[in-house]
């Protein structure tokens, strides 16, 4: 897959980013109900007595089924959808327009690993400052009573527009997730194209349509998300707890249940009240959930995108050759 840069536009990076967003839309509707139960789990803070409206993923999911709130379960599904597609357009286009230029300075024929994690994480640092606002409503959304969710324009206004921006700095540093997640799957990649290129070398069939297949692409992602997962995933719920809606909010029907606690908004504070408060343990709540969505969301998205990333590519060749025959008649036309 060639670049070229025709019209002033990174067509490589344009397909990158547009094949990544794609698979990031479906794989987040597809696994949003699960995303939900995982949210709300993950921001209850328990009580100095232990005690806890969740005890388990379950719970979260049978309590929309008992207040007959099946539905809340897509609470915030569209601005999700929104930050999802556009997050995943920023840094797949980010991505791939730094590796590319890193090899173009550089000279080299392949970006090494240390090259690939400060790509990846500049990528992510520039979509993080971009989608900040969105991921917050979504987090604050999925964390409300079932069925008093509010929308975007409405949950955003709830407070000043900085803490629209709350767990920035968890999030920045959080680009290292996605950086080991793609680093790995990237090298693991070119170790399996690079085996079957080697088989194929002593037989007349062509190297140049040696791709992934949709098994395998899968089986990468789950691997590799879950290597950076499990590496961050104390951070991932601090992040979730700071973005959580107001405890102040919570459902007011069942006086028996507890009430949350308030949760800073500051990093440190987060990890001094899941230690003072839930000791170690507290800072891996809910990692098997978070593994099971996110491995299954990145290897979803990876395995979509592998698989519609040259049809993406045709197609924005077909608009190009268009947009250019259009110019062209544009210009005759005013000579």
């Amino acid at each position: 897959m060639a670049a070229d840069g025709g019209g002033g536009v990174d067509w490589e990076s344009l397909a990158e980013a547009t094949s990544g967003a794609i698979g990031s839309l479906v794989s987040t509707t597809v696994l949003y109900p699960l995303d939900t139960c995982k949210t709300k789990f993950q921001a209850e803070l328990q009580t100095h007595q232990g005690a806890q409206k969740y005890r388990n993923l379950s719970d979260v999911f049978w309590e929309a089924i008992r207040k007959k709130q099946f539905l809340s379960l897509y609470q915030g599904l569209n601005t999700k959808n929104i930050q999802s597609f556009v997050s995943s357009f920023f840094y797949f286009y980010g991505y791939s327009y730094f590796k590319r230029l890193y090899l173009e300075k550089s000279g080299a024929k392949s970006i090494g690993t240390t090259a690939n994690l400060l790509v990846a994480a500049a990528a992510g640092a520039c979509t993080v400052i971009v989608t900040q606002p969105l991921d917050t409503a979504a987090s604050r959304m999925q964390t409300s009573v079932f069925g008093k969710s509010k929308g975007l324009r409405e949950t955003l206004a709830e407070g000043t527009w900085m803490e629209a921006f709350d767990g920035l700095g968890i999030s920045i540093i959080l680009t290292c997730n996605p950086s080991i997640q793609y680093t790995a799957f990237d090298q693991f990649k070119q170790r399996i194209l690079h085996r079957q290129r080697r088989k194929n070398a002593g037989s007349a069939e062509d190297n140049s349509g040696v791709a992934l297949s949709a098994f395998s692409a899968f089986l990468l992602g789950a691997v590799s998300k879950s290597i950076a997962t499990v590496l961050t995933y104390p951070l991932i719920r601090c992040k979730v707890m700071i973005q959580a809606a107001d405890p102040d909010e919570d459902d007011d029907d069942e006086p028996g249940r507890p009430s949350k606690s308030r949760i800073p908004k500051t990093m440190l504070g987060a990890l001094h009240a899941i230690w003072s408060k839930e000791g170690i343990p507290g800072f891996f709540k809910g990692l098997n959930a978070q593994i099971l969505k996110t491995v299954l969301s990145s290897a979803l998205l990876l395995m979509i995108k592998e698989k519609i990333s040259k049809f993406t590519w045709v197609s924005l060749l077909a608009l190009r050759r268009y947009l250019f025959v259009s110019q062209k008649r544009i210009k005759s036309a005013t000579v």
